[in-house]
């Protein structure tokens, strides 16, 4: 739509090996969009910079849970311990995530600097089909690591999964029971 596509270069190698017509264009991503498109906007722009920032962040959350946590606190303040030791439970859930998403992505992004800045170079095919893969695993990823690090998630995944996936009817709530009438 913004013209962040190959299309002129596909257009002038059909030319130029004197094919008429419309261009056949083979259907493999680095053919399709720019790869200045892909590093400079996509992963300089969008990825990279939010990756570090969130890095950054989590970096200052965890260094004031364990501030916290070495605090000591009077007793009558309840218990810190629990409370903070819950907080940190949940930010390393999130740092997982957010570790797993970069484990998933950066390859993916790190092949195509490699294809702008070194276009000379090699990469086999099964390198990318990999990194490829991993971009889509990575959104079947967080649900699963969501449901076996937090209780709430786990919980809820597997009721969702009993009632839709396994078919078995729920069991009847006192919500869903028919009122009494008060004349019987």
């Amino acid at each position: 739509m913004f013209g962040w596509n190959n299309l002129s270069q596909v257009q002038q190698a059909w030319e130029l090996n004197g094919s008429v017509g419309e261009p056949v264009i083979k259907c493999e991503f680095e053919k399709v969009i720019s790869m200045e498109y892909m590093v400079y906007f996509n992963f300089f722009v969008w990825v990279l910079p939010p990756l570090l920032l969130m890095v950054l962040i989590y970096l200052e959350v965890f260094y004031l849970i364990r501030k916290q946590l070495n605090k000591k606190v009077s007793a009558s303040s309840g218990d810190p311990q629990k409370y903070y030791g819950k907080e940190l439970k949940i930010a390393k859930s999130l740092a997982l995530i957010l570790f797993l998403f970069a484990l998933s992505w950066l390859p993916l992004h790190i092949l195509n600097c490699i294809t702008l800045f070194c276009p000379a170079c090699r990469k086999p095919s099964i390198l990318i089909y990999i990194a490829i893969f991993l971009t889509h695993g990575n959104s079947a990823m967080n649900p699963i690591v969501y449901a076996f690090r937090i209780h709430k998630f786990r919980v809820t995944f597997l009721k969702i999964w009993n009632d839709h996936f396994r078919c078995q009817p729920k069991p009847p709530m006192d919500d869903d029971l028919p009122e009494e009438k008060a004349d019987d």
